[in-house]
């Protein structure tokens, strides 16, 4: 049986761990984006900010409008999402694995946690210029962009995640005669599951910042490269479609992985 948290009246809220009426979480959801696009609006409209510097959010819809009917803008959200997600992919492929490990087995972290901790403070933007000497400008620099700043990453929240496990229900599951290989695979992993999705929900966002800033350099589509095209083009507007894509395309992935993990982990 699943058990749920019990919401609280909106006033009653501001207490430690309580849970609020859905309906409240969407009201305050919605009014959090209310209030930027007023303020938005405010600067804009008013001429408070230069046309040039901050478009108003009319010319920004209409530039939308413009991009995916008279430019194809659709082609590079494409690519720009396919490159995130094959990235991504390849790199959850073997953060995913290696970190369970690492949380896991003391001798696996002691010899690889200390390396990609290392490598976790390399910025993926400063090996960009190498990237492109060693393997050049095409869809494999990129990629390999994405991968080199999500895997150290996902690596070692995926560690936390599996370590954080309550030593008292391994404890218990030994009690109960449980094997070695069992307490991997019925205690730790059905445990840390829900938090390990929750750290590729974490990470995914971050491997939207490293393909944008991959395609600003030596790339020929994609949103990144739309963005830096229009600040040479001095089109306020069209920067501000790219960046807005962004943040709706991770909105709703974002919310699709916090859906994913309420329905397939309800008893978290």
């Amino acid at each position: 049986m699943t058990i749920r948290k019990k919401a609280v009246p909106i006033v009653k809220a501001f207490t430690p761990k309580a849970s609020i009426a859905r309906k409240y979480v969407i009201i305050l959801g919605i009014s959090s984006f209310a209030i930027i696009l007023a303020v938005w609006s405010l600067l804009t409209y008013t001429g408070i900010i230069n046309p040039m510097l901050m478009p108003t959010p009319t010319k920004t819809v209409q530039m939308g409008v413009q991009l995916f009917t008279e430019q194809n803008y659709s082609a590079d959200i494409g690519m720009t999402v396919f490159r995130v997600m094959l990235g991504f992919a390849l790199a959850a492929l073997v953060a995913i694995p290696l970190g369970i490990l690492i949380g896991v087995y003391a001798p696996v972290s002691a010899f690889f946690e200390s390396i990609f901790s290392f490598i976790r403070y390399m910025p993926a933007s400063a090996f960009i210029p190498l990237f492109i000497l060693w393997i050049g400008i095409g869809e494999d620099e990129k990629v390999a962009v994405i991968i080199l700043g999500s895997l150290p990453q996902l690596i070692l929240m995926v560690a936390t995640s599996t370590r954080n496990v309550s030593k008292s229900l391994i404890e218990v599951s030994y009690t109960l005669g449980t094997t070695k290989a069992n307490v991997l695979w019925k205690v730790i992993l059905p445990k840390a599951t829900p938090d390990i999705l929750d750290n590729v929900r974490i990470v995914l966002g971050w491997a939207w910042t490293y393909v944008i800033v991959a395609e600003m350099v030596g790339a020929s589509s994609g949103i990144g490269y739309m963005i830096i095209q229009s600040q040479r083009m001095l089109s306020t507007p069209k920067m501000f479609v790219g960046i807005l894509t962004i943040g709706l395309i991770g909105l709703f992935v974002d919310n699709l992985i916090r859906f994913l993990n309420r329905k397939l982990f309800a008893w978290n």
